[in-house]
């Protein structure tokens, strides 16, 4: 009896040493597989398609696969799948009631990969932040800006809010507002600006510049420049303009116009000081209530 009781045993720890060694292979071999396949198909999608379906392709693989190599170890450990369903089912139930903002943000996130409005790459503006879409994933958006800020969305909160995306068409325009003084020729001034663009090699002819007269300011004509280029020679159009506009208004001798500030010290204060002066440097008058010096000399000469 000894003797059968001992070969039991080591039959049963041959067999548990022989499904530890299963259970080994089946990590060993599944883990890398499904990182490779992951991968692929991350990169195959993404150059077909898009890289935020590659994306999502590469997570919803991965997932899939980590759940089945799980569902397999415990079936190799012996474990019965249906109390686990029957467990899951359960659990599952409670913890839709539990996660309703995790369940709208996962419905979100479909609308917003069906509806195509950005995709991973694309420059966006949103609640005041600009930066491009690093990833569209199940829960929220994630943004890169460009002082290298990371910046997470949820999803739920794309779909309620107004977004802008910034790179969606391959041309953008720049605007550039712009005022001269009065006296100013409008004529000379119109020339100078298309010159001014037709010079820079980043400004599109098709769409052609455009000068668009504002309005009559307090002080001044303000004028709407624009002209167009591609989206990723935006800032280089943009400062091209900026500093050619004020370089040439300088060389032609353009005046832009400022505002003036008038200080006054109301009648609560003392008046402020000043001193007249004349062509030959005679002070006329010193202080703001003083008499001047020559109604000074002409009451003793009397």
């Amino acid at each position: 009896m000894e003797f059968l009781s001992s070969l039991f045993e080591g039959q049963i720890a041959g067999e548990r040493l022989f499904v530890l060694l299963r259970v080994l292979i089946i990590l060993v071999v599944g883990l890398p597989l499904l990182l490779i396949l992951r991968r692929a198909l991350n990169r195959y999608i993404s150059k077909h398609y898009s890289p935020h379906y590659g994306m999502l392709a590469g997570k919803l693989v991965f997932f899939v696969g980590i759940t089945i190599l799980l569902i397999t170890v415990l079936h190799e450990f012996g474990f019965s799948l249906t109390p686990l369903l029957g467990a899951a089912g359960i659990l599952g139930i409670a913890l839709a009631f539990a996660s309703q903002t995790t369940a709208t943000n996962i419905i979100s996130g479909f609308f917003l990969v069906a509806e195509k409005s950005f995709v991973v790459g694309d420059v966006i503006s949103v609640g005041g932040n600009v930066g491009v879409v690093y990833s569209i994933d199940t829960m929220s958006v994630k943004i890169r800006m460009f002082d290298n800020r990371f910046l997470r969305v949820p999803n739920e909160t794309m779909i309620k809010s107004e977004y802008i995306n910034i790179t969606r068409f391959p041309i953008r325009r720049v605007d550039c507002n712009i005022s001269v003084a009065y006296k100013e020729d409008l004529t000379r001034v119109s020339e100078i600006l298309f010159d001014v663009a037709a010079k820079l090699p980043y400004s599109l002819q098709e769409p052609p510049p455009l000068l668009i007269f504002d309005k009559f300011g307090s002080s001044s004509i303000d004028l709407l420049f624009v002209a167009w280029t591609r989206k990723e020679n935006f800032l280089k159009l943009r400062n091209g303009l900026n500093m050619g506009i004020k370089e040439r208004f300088d060389k032609e001798g353009i005046e832009i116009p400022f505002p003036h500030v008038s200080v006054y010290a109301g009648s609560a204060t003392k008046p402020l000081p000043l001193d007249l002066i004349s062509s030959d440097k005679t002070v006329l008058s010193s202080g703001a209530q003083g008499k001047s010096r020559s109604e000074k000399t002409d009451t003793a000469t009397e």
